[in-house]
Formats: structure tokens, C-alpha cells, sequence
């Protein structure tokens, strides 16, 4: 095992101890707190493609890459020349603008299906908006989602939520009152719910990217089409993460199922704040002004965020995502072997003393890891990710890889982002890492 020192973090902990005096929990988005996997989070000064320099000059190769929103890498010149030309004309209006129309276009050109959307400013925004149009396009309340899934922090979705509500071990959330989740069933992940007329939607990941990474079981979202169309609900994929990141496409690209309504984020702002949902025009035309159904935003179409993600759309290829899809299914196999490995030589075991092993499924350029006892298969489910970071060895292995320069998600139900600048070189050293970061983690906590 090759011999580390760790980098020091005096100007990280020193702006985590000011900003805990001003800033709940010292952080703006609780994941960051690094409470999950222990320590004082990094402070990002500048990040410039694969690579991130925290305030202590500390570069990390960097696998967050703004949680699947900087495709092209931090700092591409066409996200950072557009955003400046749009930045030199004005930042906002309160009234509309030609970016919105352009990047509305680009998006509908892209998805077969998506007729119209509509903008607003994050991906809690477009997952809210769309569960109030289906209800106001069906006339009905109840709502389907599943356990793990995460669709932002709204009231009704929280329920059953993956991602920072499951790595904090929150039931849901306080402050949330049962009336706001009274009407919404949470079912489990790949397998398709019985439904009734009293469903408006059922809104599910096609990939699940917020447990883990757990891919669509072979007849899933066919099995959730089906169901749908039998008692007359809408169907709502949320893309947020998947969205464009997968492909120049939607889900119904690679998987034949197309939706009522996507929710859509992350990559068509180009790293800045974005959010749009969009669908069946007859659907959307439930919105006000035209309809009943009232949605509203002063930065909805905001003019850098919607010049950064058409930079991004029109910079990015059939040929791009399949070369960088094509890295990453190949270090993904390679680095499940060196940590399975690993964890063999460290004697890693489960609470039952069952030897663990490293899965590493991809979606795409997306991948995750779990931990799981020797011969079984892969994850399927939200149960499976828990079973997964209950190990306890998601933690460990993080410090290790960023005691070393490489920067994971701090939470085990997290994924990992690579960019169009992750290359072969840089996921090379990757591997060369994590197989001595593995050795050092202590794998006495099952």
C-alpha cells in the first residue's frame, strides 16, 4: 500500500466554524455537512474539469461535479463564455426572454413526447409542479411514489425519500404534518403498485439515483405504463438527475416507455440553479394562464441559467455520451474487482458475519457502490441500500479516498458523477487509489 500523507484543512474547518454561526448547520444543503461520514466538509474555492481545489489549495479529482450538474466538467469555456455574454446583458427581467424559448426548444426537439415545459429554479420546484398539474389535470388527490426516491423537499414527496433524508436517518422530516402525505402511498422500488381511480400520478426515477444507484427492473416502467393507463393516472418520470445525462434523450430513449410529464434539472442549467417540467401539451395546458392550475417563479427562465444549459445541450453528443458511458462501464467493472479485493484481504464482514463484496452498477455514465454479503446480486431496491450503508464501511472508505485526492459524495446513498473531463487518466488513478484506499479502511464494523 502506498504511503499518504493526509492534507491539512486549516481554512476548510476554519470556514466551517464560521459559517455553523450563520448557516444552519454551518451548510445550505445537509448532505454537505459530511455528518454521515464524519469529519468538517471541504470549502471549494475553483474547479476547473475532473478537479476541484478546496481552500487549503488541495486539488481533488472530483466525482460530485455539483451532483450530476457539470457534464462538462467544472468551468467549461462554452458553459463559461455563454454565461458571460448573458451576464453582460442583464441578469434577470421579471419578463420573458429569447433564452427561455431556445432552451425550451432544445429540450422538446431532444425528447420524444415532451411537447411544452415550462421553467422554473430547481428540481424540487419541477417535481412539486408536476404532482399539482397531474391533480389538476385528473381531478383526483392520491398520489404513488416509491421508498427511496427522492423528488425534492416538498411536503408530499418527502415521504418514503432517498438521498440526504435517507443518509441522515430521517423518517421523513419534522415539520411535515400528516395531512400533507395523507394522499401519498409509498411502494416499493421495482415492483409495480395496484392502482385505483383515485391515483392523479404515480412519479418515479427511471433510474433510481438517490439510493444508490438501482437500475429498472426488465418490465418495471412498462408494468408502471400499463397500470397508468388502466385507471386513467399520469405517469411522471423524474429525469432531474438522469435527465441528459444518460443521453440527448429522455427515459423513453433507452427504455420505450414514454410518460404523461418529465421533471427535468441538474444538466440543462449547465451548473447554474434550473428546474423544468414539461409533457402532453393537453396536460400542460391545465396551467395557468391558460388553466386552473397556478405555478409561478420571478427567476423561472432565468437568462444565465437557460444560456449555460443550451451551451451544454448543443455542446454535447450521441457520440460524446457514448464514449464517456463506454469509460465508465469499463472502470466500474474494474474498480468493483480491486474493492471486492480488498475487503477480501481485510476481512470485511456484515453484522452476520457474512464476507461483503463490492457492487459497482452503472447506469450510463453514472455509478454507484454498495456493499453486499459475498454471491449475492445486485441491488434492486431501497431495502438492499440500506443493508448496504448499514455496513458502515461507505464512511471509511470515503476518507480514505479523500485523504488521497479524490472526492466521493459524503453519503452512501449517493452517486457518482463522472464528466465528459473524467478520461482515461484520470479513472486510472482512480483505481490506483481506491485500491490502496480499500486496504486502509477498517472493515471491523459489520
Amino acid at each position: 500500500m502506498a504511503e499518504h500523507t493526509a492534507p491539512e484543512h486549516t481554512a476548510s474547518e476554519a470556514l466551517f466554524e464560521r459559517a455553523t454561526r450563520v448557516i444552519p448547520g454551518g451548510v445550505n444543503s445537509p448532505v454537505r455537512s459530511f455528518r454521515s461520514v464524519g469529519g468538517h466538509p471541504y470549502f471549494v474555492a475553483r474547479g476547473e474539469g475532473a478537479y476541484v481545489w478546496d481552500a487549503d489549495g488541495n486539488r481533488l479529482l472530483d466525482f460530485v461535479q455539483s451532483y450530476g450538474a457539470s457534464i462538462l466538467g467544472h468551468a467549461h469555456p462554452a458553459v463559461v463564455r455563454a454565461v458571460g455574454e448573458a451576464a453582460a446583458r442583464g441578469t434577470t427581467f421579471g419578463a420573458p426572454t429569447e433564452g427561455e424559448v431556445l432552451l425550451a426548444e432544445a429540450i422538446c426537439a431532444r425528447v420524444a413526447g415532451c411537447e411544452q415545459v415550462r421553467l422554473v429554479s430547481s428540481g424540487t420546484e419541477a417535481a412539486m409542479s408536476a404532482v399539482r398539474v397531474a391533480r389538476g389535470f385528473t381531478g383526483r388527490t392520491r398520489i404513488v411514489k416509491f421508498a427511496g426516491c427522492y423528488h425534492g423537499h416538498s411536503d408530499g414527496l418527502l415521504a418514503g425519500g432517498g438521498s440526504g433524508v435517507a443518509t441522515l436517518g430521517l423518517p421523513d422530516s419534522a415539520g411535515v404534518p400528516a395531512g400533507a402525505v395523507a394522499e401519498t402511498i409509498v411502494a416499493p422500488y421495482n415492483q409495480v403498485p395496484e392502482l385505483d381511480e383515485r391515483v392523479a400520478c404515480v412519479i418515479v426515477e427511471a433510474v433510481a439515483a438517490n439510493m444508490g444507484l438501482v437500475a429498472p427492473a426488465p418490465g418495471f416502467l412498462e408494468g408502471l405504463r400499463s397500470a397508468c393507463d388502466e385507471v386513467g393516472a399520469l405517469l411522471v418520470f423524474d429525469e432531474v438527475i438522469t435527465g441528459f445525462r444518460l443521453g440527448e434523450g429522455g427515459a423513453s430513449t433507452w427504455s420505450g416507455v414514454r410518460p404523461d410529464l418529465w421533471c427535468f434539472g441538474k444538466v440543462i442549467g449547465g451548473g447554474l440553479p434550473v428546474g423544468a417540467f414539461g409533457g402532453r401539451a393537453d396536460v400542460l395546458a391545465s396551467l395557468a394562464p391558460s388553466g386552473p392550475v397556478y405555478q409561478a417563479g420571478t427567476l423561472s427562465g432565468n437568462p444565465l441559467a437557460t444560456a449555460a444549459g443550451l451551451a451544454v445541450l448543443t455542446t454535447l453528443d450521441a457520440g460524446s455520451y457514448a464514449a464517456l458511458s463506454d469509460r465508465v462501464s469499463r472502470f466500474a467493472a474494474e474498480l468493483e474487482q480491486v474493492l471486492t479485493a480488498g475487503l477480501t484481504k481485510g476481512g470485511a464482514v456484515d453484522s452476520r458475519g457474512e464476507p461483503l463484496e463490492a457492487r459497482v452498477p452503472v447506469a450510463g455514465p453514472l455509478f454507484g457502490l454498495f456493499f453486499v454479503p459475498a454471491g449475492t446480486g445486485r441491488v434492486v431496491s431501497y431495502e438492499g441500500a440500506e443493508a448496504s450503508a448499514a455496513t458502515g464501511l461507505y464512511a471509511g472508505f470515503f476518507r480514505s479516498m479523500l485523504d488521497r485526492g479524490v472526492a466521493l459524495a459524503p453519503g452512501p446513498y449517493e452517486v457518482a458523477f463522472p464528466s465528459m473531463a473524467h478520461g482515461e487518466a484520470e479513472l486510472a488513478h482512480t483505481l490506483n487509489v481506491a485500491s490502496d484506499a480499500i486496504l486502509d479502511t477498517d472493515t471491523d464494523v459489520g
